[in-house]
């Protein structure tokens, strides 16, 4: 195997790096930007896009754990602890990874979608609390302010 710490090719794999984290950055705002829109306009279209993002990102934790135990572990064990819930159709194949408070079987792409329409409002202060401050936080930068004649 090549050696990735090359002199001729280590700017290339430094910069598809970069590429990589800032695609990733850009991705994460955009569900954020999508859902924060959604919660605060009561956009039925935009939140449901939102919690699909949410719900295929799990679906995808799901089928990693699956392929591999060590791979999406941490991922789903956030998961299933944050929404309380277990599995998808059933909680045989990730009960590893289940809350141990948790009783019964709770399936987690339907508890996704339940707890976040139902935290509507919430969401919608929130994303508004945040939108206001990073305004407010960008006014007292004096590069960015106009400035007086």
């Amino acid at each position: 195997m090549k050696d990735f710490s090359s002199e001729d090719n280590s700017p290339e794999y430094f910069y598809m790096g970069l590429y990589v984290l800032v695609g990733a950055g850009a991705l994460m705002m955009a569900v954020g930007f999508f859902g924060c829109c959604g919660a605060t306009r009561e956009s039925q279209c935009v939140l449901g896009s939102a919690i699909r993002h949410v719900q295929t990102m799990y679906e995808e934790a799901y089928n990693d754990y699956l392929r591999d135990r060590e791979k999406g572990n941490g991922t789903l064990i956030t998961f299933h602890s944050t929404f309380q819930c277990c599995g998808k159709e059933s909680s045989e194949q990730v009960q590893p990874t289940c809350p141990k408070e948790l009783l019964g079987h709770k399936n987690c792409i339907d508890e996704i979608e339940s707890i976040i329409s139902v935290k509507l409002h919430l969401i919608g202060i929130v994303g508004i609390g945040i939108a206001g401050l990073t305004v407010r936080k960008f006014q007292n930068i004096p590069s960015l302010t106009p400035k007086k004649p």
